[in-house]
């Protein structure tokens, strides 16, 4: 081959590795062939532009939520303070269960603690007015039973304790409600500050038999007996789904912490 020729070539296959501006040949090639197809691919051409802008979608902002403590924060009231034990019951105002509970608690001549879910309270004003006329103490269990409400920021906890608050009283103008409990007992202590604020305590419970897990009547009433204490606080509920065993355990129970310790409501 002439030595033009022998020139030519070189040149031609210099071109087609191409190199690197130190004189090197590329990374890629000299690396071998690209392990992956689709990045070594042309990009393709770009869409020609629509007749207007392209609508854009954002992913909705997120709800700021604390951790939840590994103990339950300081200022929670737990007990009654005094020998007699208290009754509470959460989630209610029902209308297939609340006036049956009253019902049961004005037989056994002893008063309670319901801890009304705003919504509820708002579609059935008229069994707030009864729980009050009968002579049970109100407490605020939030607006819609958020299990999260107490990892939001305060001032979302605020609006939702008020909102709670005004639902309570626009059946009962002027209502005392002294106590908030939390949903789920998921405390923090931002919650029991701000419900402090608002002039409510943390209720919490020492009692709790489960009956949202719909146990039978005799195992509830069992649970209650086997737990409670003097001062106990005891967590039913008269809201929230099938409450007939609950129902069905309140006069033994009842009786039960009558003849030991005593029934009050909470003061």
């Amino acid at each position: 081959m002439r030595p033009r020729t022998v020139l030519a070539t070189g040149l031609a296959l210099l071109l087609l590795l191409g190199g690197c501006g130190d004189g090197t040949a590329s990374g890629r090639w000299a690396a071998g062939p690209d392990p992956d197809p689709v990045a070594s691919a042309p990009l393709p051409a770009e869409p020609a532009p629509s007749a207007g802008p392209r609508p854009t979608r954002s992913a909705p902002p997120r709800r700021l939520v604390r951790p939840l403590p590994t103990k339950l924060p300081a200022g929670l009231r737990r007990t009654t303070g005094v020998r007699t034990v208290a009754l509470t019951f959460d989630d209610g105002p029902d209308p297939a269960w609340t006036p049956k509970i009253l019902d049961r608690l004005r037989a056994a001549r002893v008063t309670a603690t319901f801890c009304v879910v705003g919504t509820q309270a708002r579609r059935h004003p008229e069994l707030v007015r009864r729980i009050v006329r009968e002579g049970h103490q109100l407490c605020n269990h939030s607006w819609n039973h958020d299990l999260n409400l107490a990892r939001r920021p305060a001032a979302e906890i605020r609006r939702d304790l008020l909102r709670t608050n005004a639902a309570i009283r626009a059946a009962v103008p002027g209502a005392k409600v002294p106590f908030y409990r939390q949903p789920g007992g998921r405390w923090t202590s931002e919650v029991v500050t701000v419900a402090r604020q608002l002039g409510m305590r943390g209720l919490h419970w020492q009692v709790d038999p489960q009956d949202w897990g719909k146990p039978t009547a005799a195992t509830i009433a069992k649970r209650v007996h086997v737990a409670a204490r003097p001062g106990s606080v005891v967590l039913l509920h008269d809201g929230g789904g099938d409450r007939a065993a609950t129902l069905a355990a309140c006069p033994p129970l009842i009786a039960d912490l009558k003849r030991r310790y005593g029934v009050a409501r909470l003061r």
